[in-house]
Parts: C-alpha cells; structure tokens; sequence
C-alpha cells in the first residue's frame, strides 16, 4: 500500500522484521564506516519495512542489518512531523517530565505497555552522506530516538518494562500467536 507517508521508501524492498524469539536483535551495532550506494539502498529498504509494517521507527537490526542505523516518521508532543535517517546516533541529553506513555514495538507486534521515558530526548549522529546531525524531540518523538537508539545497543524496550507490566508483558509474550 502507497501513503503519502512512504515517499522515502518506494524504491526500496519491505524486507521481513523478525519477530521476538527469532532471536531478536540482543548484540550491539557495529559503527557505520562507509556511505555509499549500498548504505543508501539499506536506508531506502528500511524505510519501506517500517512504512509496510505501519511503524514510526526502525533500526537497523531489526532487519537482520547490525549497522547503526535507524529511521522514523513520527510526530512530536506539537504533532510535527519529523522524517529522516539518524546514523551512529547517541542520545547526549534527556530530562523533562517523565512520560508513561504506551510504547510498542514492530519487533513485538500488538503488544503495547507503559513505559516510562523522559519527555524529551537529544540525539547526534551523522545523515546518509556522514554529515553531522543534531535531533531535539518531545513526546513520541523523543520517545522514538531513545527507542531506536536502544534497539541499536541491542536492548529491546521490554528490557526497560518493571514489576507488573514486566511480568504481564512476559506472560503475553509467551501467548502470542506469534511466539508459537
């Protein structure tokens, strides 16, 4: 399906997202060290997964890719729309009200939990041409750059979950008709 969201994805291929116990991406990235047509056709393949699987982020490994890469679409706390490729990022500050939201995961489809993260997040890293970047974002967004950058040091945000959500979480995890 084409949306006016997946401009930056129709010349790249929907690659599959494995599923939690696939295994999941656990092992942290590699640097990315070269930008060339190949890193460019990654970016491109990324963003048509994450649009064809109705994400609002995706990291490299969750395609099977262990490169530090990640890419989003995603509205701020305004509703703005911010889109692009953040490449060997770092989050450099955090702070705000933390914020409970619900956050889900393509890597764990249709399971959604309370997950406390600061309200605003900073991120630096480099484009697809290895120009530095600098990111500022609150709500989902923010939530987004720490999500991203976490699947990246290969924590999944299931990791971050405590006490009862952790333990309901586990439990749905084991009855997912997709854990069969």
């Amino acid at each position: 399906m084409t949306t006016s969201r997946d401009a930056r994805g129709r010349h790249g291929t929907v690659r599959r997202i494995p599923l939690l116990g696939d295994p999941p991406p656990r092992t942290p990235t590699d640097p990315v060290a070269t930008f060339d047509d190949a890193l460019r056709r990654l970016v491109e393949d990324m963003f048509a997964s994450m649009y064809a699987a109705e994400g609002v982020g995706l990291a490299a490994n969750q395609i099977g890719v262990s490169l530090s890469v990640f890419v989003y679409d995603c509205p701020d706390a305004n509703e703005q729309r911010h889109v692009g490729t953040l490449i060997n990022p770092r989050i450099t500050a955090s702070g705000g009200e933390l914020d409970d939201d619900f956050e889900g995961c393509l890597s764990v489809p249709r399971l959604h939990y309370e997950n406390p993260r600061p309200s605003y997040a900073e991120a630096e890293g480099v484009d697809e041409a290895g120009s530095p970047v600098k990111l500022a974002g609150t709500g989902q967004f923010a939530r987004c750059l720490q999500h991203e950058t976490d699947h990246l040091q290969g924590v999944l945000f299931l990791d971050r979950l405590r006490g009862r959500t952790k333990r309901r979480a586990m439990r749905d995890v084991l009855a997912a008709d997709w854990a069969q």
